[in-house]
Parts: structure tokens; sequence; C-alpha cells
């Protein structure tokens, strides 16, 4: 009599599996991919932080035609999509890097912009001549990285095929550039800035690489090629721009002035509100900057510390302590127009900070503390508007940049990021006077800080990556046992034991064999033999040429069997339970029809009537959101957001910040953690999509905030004037 029954989802969870390393690079080569990565972020910084520089200074060297407007349209461009370019090219590198020594789908020049002509032609000699001053330098550690490669990969591969050859890194540049709406000759400044800032330290990012494949015992034997000294990689940055030099002669201050003089008109409108009663007099005296700097350290010291009531009002203390500098002196004292205008410039832009939901709002109040400090940089230092690279001006953006992912607590922020800020604006505001070369040395002590803050939270981002990509692919390989079991078993009646060993063992076999091998491996073949060989193997054989075949197979098919089932984690019981019965099974196999019903009697048979389910105990933290109806706006920005974007989250108690770390396709899940790299949420497209639209989750914008500042400041006062 035959038992019918359904199959129970294997309970036995197949962690070992959603464990065990998946097919793709080797630890050490990803280790090598990240050290890389961090210094060619690093560098794409400080190109782009004198690349507005180099821009303005060639336009005010341009004089009034149109190709200086055609430089300050490159500016803003430059300013709107840097950060898309810096995450673009990084993309682009990781793609390139998880494809090394595979034949590439197409050339990523002919990707980068159609053939144009002679234009085309000089771009690529630029490139060439770039491309050859690394190799002359640089060319004897290169070989050697690609032999590492090559030894650790297993596969020949040449320069075009090595994302850290000098050509490469130039077309991921291009590429990655493809859609900022410039000429010609702004793309060759960019590309020598790039030499400049990225492609001047590859003896660097070569001897590290090498150092570390060497430690690890790749090809150790090597001899070490010689380093560049610290002074030889200047004076190589120096000469690699050629033209771009003579560009770079024009003061800073002059070009501030000039930026200045230009907002003229638009910033005479708000002029008078300090002390009005006095500067309507025609007699009224001008106060000296150096005067108006001593008025302003003074308030400096009575700024509002965080725990205290903020009912601090720049205007109303100045205007008070230039009445009182006109009683005492006894002549009608007022603010010169150029200095009125600084001021009142920065306030607007520390308005757009104070009110901007991009910052978290402890940032915001750091950030506003440094209101006199910056007014005073900006009295000292008219560049700080027209030089990207001004250290007051990179302070900010370098606070705001690593700071986005705070997170609101009731009882403050107690971590080394915000005791670091707190230090850094306290010290402003006791030290500061005239010496802005003090906003320098607190850059460069930031910078030690914050590279060290996002080498360490790139990892755990890694590792929160790692684990995500191997539980997708653990499911996707759950998926394909479950199809392949569920064609072979289902609508059979089968011995219980032998569905049990299936379910239960042979399918970690398969498993293993999926993660590790691949489907189109031999061992992913041979497993599935092995399960075949298996089903047939307890199939009535009534013609006595079939027994004897049988007969020769089982030794084969008892070896593959005990093998792959060692592997895995099944109750020893369970399996010589299995063996014996297999036996027997083998024996009414090889029988005459009829002679065997009493073995056939004592064998528990089940009907499999449905699709074998294989349980994983570890399932994601948190459930994918279901699929949402509509192709709207919103399912076109989460299409285009990058591994890297910050969003918001509506919360019950405070609102979370959260940053996209993994996209995986092959499941539609987009992964988010928090600043320390622990995922918190995760959604499908269609339903971050749904939360974007209901209001449950924002994008935040992370561009660079003195820059977005200070355009959204212009833009307004461009509207008032058009009124």
């Amino acid at each position: 009599m035959h038992e019918e029954g359904k199959v129970v989802p294997m309970a036995a969870a197949i962690d070992r599996a959603g464990r065990m390393p998946l097919p793709g690079l080797p630890v050490l080569l990803l280790q090598v991919r990240d050290k890389a990565a961090l210094q060619l972020r690093l560098g794409l910084q400080a190109l782009f932080d004198n690349a507005d520089d180099a821009l303005f200074e060639m336009a005010d060297k341009t004089g009034a035609n149109p190709r200086q407007h055609l430089y300050f349209e490159a500016m803003r461009d430059l300013r709107l999509k840097r950060k898309s370019i810096e995450r673009g090219f990084l993309d682009i590198f990781y793609e390139h890097f998880a494809r090394i020594g595979l034949p590439e789908p197409q050339v990523l020049l002919a990707m980068a912009e159609p053939a144009r002509g002679m234009a085309h032609v000089e771009r690529d000699k630029a490139v060439a001549g770039m491309v050859d001053r690394v190799l002359s330098r640089d060319g004897f550690a290169l070989g050697q990285l690609q032999q590492r490669f090559e030894a650790l990969l297993e596969l020949p591969l040449d320069e075009q095929h090595n994302p850290l050859a000098p050509g490469r890194l130039c077309e991921f540049f291009l590429e990655a550039g493809r859609n900022l709406g410039v000429g010609l000759q702004v793309k060759l400044i960019l590309l020598k800035l790039f030499e400049r800032y990225v492609l001047r330290d590859a003896d660097l990012l070569y001897g590290d690489a090498n150092q570390a494949l060497a430690a690890a015992g790749v090809l150790p034997e090597l001899a070490p090629a010689p380093r560049r000294r610290a002074e030889d990689r200047r004076h190589a940055a120096q000469r690699a721009p050629g033209r771009l030099d003579s560009s770079l002669d024009i003061g800073a201050d002059s070009a501030g002035l000039a930026f200045l003089a230009s907002l003229e008109a638009l910033l005479a409108p708000a002029r008078g509100r300090f002390a009005p009663r006095l500067q309507s007099v025609a007699s009224a005296q001008t106060i000296g900057s150096s005067d108006l700097l001593r008025l302003l350290t003074h308030l400096q010291h009575y700024v509002p510390g965080p725990s205290e009531a903020d009912d601090f009002d720049l205007g109303q203390q100045l205007e008070q302590l230039l009445l009182r500098v006109s009683v005492r002196s006894g002549s009608r004292r007022r603010i010169a127009n150029t200095d009125e205008d600084i001021i009142n410039l920065v306030g607007l832009v520390f308005g757009y900070i104070q009110a901007d939901d991009n910052l978290p709002e402890p940032l915001r109040g750091l950030i506003g503390r440094l209101h006199i400090p910056l007014l005073k940089v900006a009295l000292l230092d008219k560049s700080l508007f027209s030089r990207a690279s001004h250290p007051a001006r990179r302070l900010l953006n370098e606070i705001a940049t690593i700071a986005i992912g705070w997170e609101n607590c009731g009882e403050g922020l107690r971590d080394s990021l915000q005791l670091r800020v707190a230090r850094i604006v306290q010290r402003l505001l006791n030290d500061f006077t005239d010496d802005s070369q003090l906003f320098g040395e607190l850059l460069e002590e930031f910078l030690n800080f914050s590279t060290e803050e996002r080498r360490r939270n790139d990892l755990l981002e890694q590792r929160t990556r790692d684990a995500e990509e191997g539980r997708a692919k653990a499911m996707q390989a759950r998926r394909q046992v479950e199809r392949v079991l569920s064609e072979r078993l289902r609508g059979h009646i089968l011995p219980h034991v032998v569905v049990q060993v299936l379910v239960q063992g042979w399918s970690q076999v398969l498993l293993l064999a999926w993660l590790k091998h691949g489907e189109d491996s031999p061992a992913w073949g041979e497993a599935l033999a092995t399960l075949d060989a298996l089903l047939a193997s307890i199939a009535p054989h009534p013609h006595a040429e079939a027994r004897q075949r049988l007969l020769a197979q089982v030794p084969g098919l008892l070896k593959a069997l005990r093998g792959g089932l060692a592997g895995v984690a099944l109750d020893s019981a369970m399996l010589r339970d299995f063996f014996l019965r297999l036996e027997q099974l083998h024996l009414r196999a090889c029988a005459e029809p009829g002679s065997l019903d009493v073995l056939a009697a004592q064998l528990d048979e089940v009907r499999v009537e449905q699709d074998i389910v294989l349980a994983i105990a570890e399932e994601p933290a948190f459930e994918t959101l279901p699929m949402q109806d509509g192709q709207g706006p919103e399912l076109k920005q989460v299409q285009r957001l990058r591994v890297g974007t910050w969003i918001e989250v509506s919360d019950e108690d405070e609102p979370l910040r959260c940053k996209l770390v993994a996209r995986i396709d092959s499941r539609d899940r987009l992964v988010f953690a928090n600043r320390t790299g622990m995922k918190v949420r995760e959604w499908n497209s269609h339903g971050l999509a749904h939360a974007l639209r209901r209001g449950e989750a924002r994008v935040l914008d992370d561009g660079l905030l003195f820059e977005r500042a200070l355009e959204s400041v212009l833009e307004d006062l461009r509207r008032q004037q058009a009124r």
C-alpha cells in the first residue's frame, strides 16, 4: 500500500552554503582594488578642488568674449556634476576590475564620445601623451603588477585589460564625464588636471599593490621597483600639465574681487541694514577693514555654545558696536559697500545652510557657529568665493560630506566624528583672529581623520555588500536546486528514505557545487548525473541486460553518493539507514518481477505531490516591500540611484539616514546601511519608489555644501533682480 504524503520543507538550515566564498575575484585582489579605489578617490577630489580655480583663471585671461562664457558655464556644470563624475569613475573602475582578464564588450573611448574629426584626434593625442609619461616613469612597476595579476588569476593579462593601467584610468575618467556639457578645450584642461592630481601618484598606486601581493606570496622574488621621492613627484606634477601652467599665474584674490564685482548689482539692494540712521548721513566715514575685523573678533567670543539659547543676531550685534564706535570717536561711522556686500553674501550662505535639511540638524548647529570665522576669512581673502581649493571652503565641505550620515540622537552625538567637529569649531572661535593658515592646519588634521574614517566605513560597507551579495547568490542557488529536485521528484512515487536524503542531503551537495563552481561547472554536472543515476537505479529493471548494466553501475554510484554526502551536514543514523535501504532497493530493482513482493511491502513509499521547498535559516532581516504599480518619476529616480547615495527615512522616533551600499539586480534589492556600515533597510525598486511617493523616504543632496549654498543664493538674487 502506498502512503500518500507531502514532502515537508527542509528543516535543517543550510547556512554553511550561505557562508561559502563566492566565485569571482580572489580576496587578495579585492583588497588591492579597494586600496587603489581609495587613492583614486582622493586624487579625484584634489582634481575637482583645483578645476574651479583653473577654469576661472582661464576665463579671466580670455577677457570678455564668448570663450569666457564657455569657461564660466563649464565651472557651473562641473560643480553640479562633480559628485556624479566621481561616483561614475569609481563605478566604472569597480565594474572593469570585476572583469579583469576577460574580454571587454566594447572600447570605452568609443562610448565616451563619437569621433569628431580633429577634436577627437587631439583628445586621443593628449591621452596618449599622458600614458607615455606615466609608462616612462612607472612602467617597470606596472609590468611587475601585471605579472602578479597573471599569477594570481592564472590568466594572461595585457595592459588593455588591466584596470590600473594609465590608459584605462583615462578612459574611465572620460566615460564618467561623458555627460559633462563642455567643449574640447575644457576637456583637455580636465585631462591635464587628471594627470597632475591622479596619475602623478601612479608609482604609489602600483607600489602599494605590488607590496601587498608580494607580502601575500605572489611572485615575492621579483625585485621591487624603486619609488620616486616626494620632491620628484611634485616636479613631475608641475611639468605634466604643460600649457595649463601659463594659465595659473593670476592672483587668486584678484579673481575673488572680480567675482564680487560681478555681483555688485545683485547685492546693492541689501545695503544699509547696519546702523541705517548713520549711513543716511552723507558725511559718515567708512570703518576700515582691520577695524571691522576687530569688531568681529570681539563678537566671535560671544557666539552661544551648542547647549545655550541661540538668540545671537550678527546684524544687531554689529549695529550696536558701530553705534558705540561712533559715539566714542565723535564721528559717524559706516561699513564700506564692499565689506557690507561680503557680510550680506556670507549671511545668505549661512542662512541657506541653516535651512538645508540635507544636513543633519546637529551639524547645522555646529556649522552655524562658524559664521563669523568664515566671514572674517572672506573679508581677508576674497578668493574664498572663487577658489574651490580654499582651505576654509574645503574644511566646510569636508565636514558636511563626511557627516551627512549623522543620526539625530536625543542626548546628542558623542562619537568621534561629532567630538572632532566640535573641537574644530571651538578652536576657530577661540584662536582665529586674522591668520587664515589656521584653517589649513585644521583641514589637514581633519583630512587625516576623515580618510581613516572613510577607510573604516568602506570596509564595513564592503562586508555588508559581500554578505548581501552572498545571500542573493545563495538564494539563486537554492531556487535552482529546488527547480531541479521538483522536476525530478514531483508526481513520482518514491521510497521515503530516498526522498528524505535527496531533500535534506543531496540538495546541499547541489547547492555547494552551484555556489563554488557555477551552473556550467563539471561539479554541478556530476552532482546532477549522480542524482539521475540514483533515481534510475531504484526503478524496476525487468530485462536481464538492464540488470547487468545496473550491477556494473552500482559501485560507482555508491562511491559518488558517499563522497558527496560526506561533505554535508547529515545525521549519521539517517545515512546508515539510507545505504541499507538502498541496498534493498537495488536488490528489488534487479529481481524478477513478482519475486520480492514482501520486500516491497516493507519499504515505505510516498507520492511527491508538491514542488520541493528548501528552507534556509538565515532569511533577510527586512522584508522586501511588494511590487507597486506605476512608472512615475519616483521609480525613474530610484533607477538612477548610484551606490553611495544617502536617503533619509521617516521613523517613529527620529529620521534615519542610510546609504545605498548594494544593488542586487538578480533579486531587485536595494540594501542600505547606516554610517557604521550596518544594514538597516532594504527595498525593491517599486517599494522604494512607493516610499518616496508617500514621503516616507527622500533622497539627500550630498553635493559640496559651500558650492551648493553659493549657487542657490546667487539664483535667488537673480530671481529677485528679475522681478
